[in-house]
């Protein structure tokens, strides 16, 4: 191969491409310093300079330190929910997806440690703000409308009842998620990997048997008879001794017994 072979010239970066580099390297500059000194103290500086931009391209391509943050939480909300979706997918050919659902879990808290108390100051953070906390629901309505055709499929597979909202139990998952992973990071002996999937058995356990038609009520027993007079109660012939004539109608001339007895 000669020497000019070697020399081609680079095809050069779209404006597109070249944004959405721009755009990968200061995310990842900032989950760094985000998970290094937290997100009250970290600058946007500070995440400019670890990505080698200015602070204009921050602003330029996120609008603030907090809307890059939003960012991140909405970009690794739809990594986990793609991840629990290709689990279950590849669990249709027979694989059980509860060990692996459990294992995406105890990656979430173990590989990623900074992670979760990042999104606890964070969420502290925007409910101080409610602007800011409108714009992170507005970003993580993506990531659970995501989530939420993945439980529609699971919904149908257990036959559950149509009134059963596939959109409340997504809303579901993702605390059940969050939460679990904020308590295994308090305590990883209290939620072993396979907690989370099996948290999963109940709540789909649950939602199916709200389906299942429950034993018919007894029918009401019928009212005992009535007295015929002050001092005895009626007798039938089921339970009269023998010889003993049944009991007649109340005898005429008392108004009070034409009324209807209670």
């Amino acid at each position: 191969m000669s020497a000019d072979a070697d020399h081609t010239p680079k095809r050069r970066p779209t404006r597109a491409e070249a944004k959405a580099r721009t755009r990968r390297l200061l995310l990842d500059a900032a989950a760094r310093t985000y998970a290094r000194k937290g997100f009250a103290a970290a600058s946007v500086e500070e995440i400019a300079e670890a990505a080698g931009f200015s602070i204009g391209a921050v602003y330029s391509n996120f609008g603030s330190k907090e809307r890059l943050f939003v960012e991140l939480l909405k970009e690794r909300a739809s990594q986990q929910v793609s991840r629990a979706t290709e689990i279950v997918s590849e669990a249709q050919h027979g694989d059980d997806p509860v060990p692996a659902l459990g294992r995406l879990l105890a990656n979430a808290a173990d590989k990623d440690p900074d992670f979760a108390p990042l999104q606890a100051e964070f969420w502290l953070y925007a409910v101080r703000n409610p602007p800011l906390l409108e714009t992170l629901a507005e970003e993580l309505r993506g990531p659970r409308s995501e989530l939420a055709s993945l439980m529609a499929k699971a919904l149908s597979h257990i036959g559950a009842p149509e009134t059963v909202s596939a959109d409340a139990v997504a809303t579901i998952a993702m605390a059940l998620f969050q939460g679990l992973l904020r308590q295994r990071r308090i305590d990883a002996a209290s939620v072993p990997d396979e907690l989370l999937g099996q948290a999963m058995r109940w709540l789909f356990a649950g939602i199916a048997a709200t389906g299942t038609p429950g034993p018919a009520p007894a029918a009401p027993s019928a009212p005992a008879p009535a007295p015929t007079n002050d001092t005895a109660p009626a007798t039938t012939n089921d339970t009269a001794p023998a010889g003993t004539p049944a009991a007649g109608p109340p005898p005429a001339g008392r108004p009070e017994d034409d009324e209807e007895k209670p």
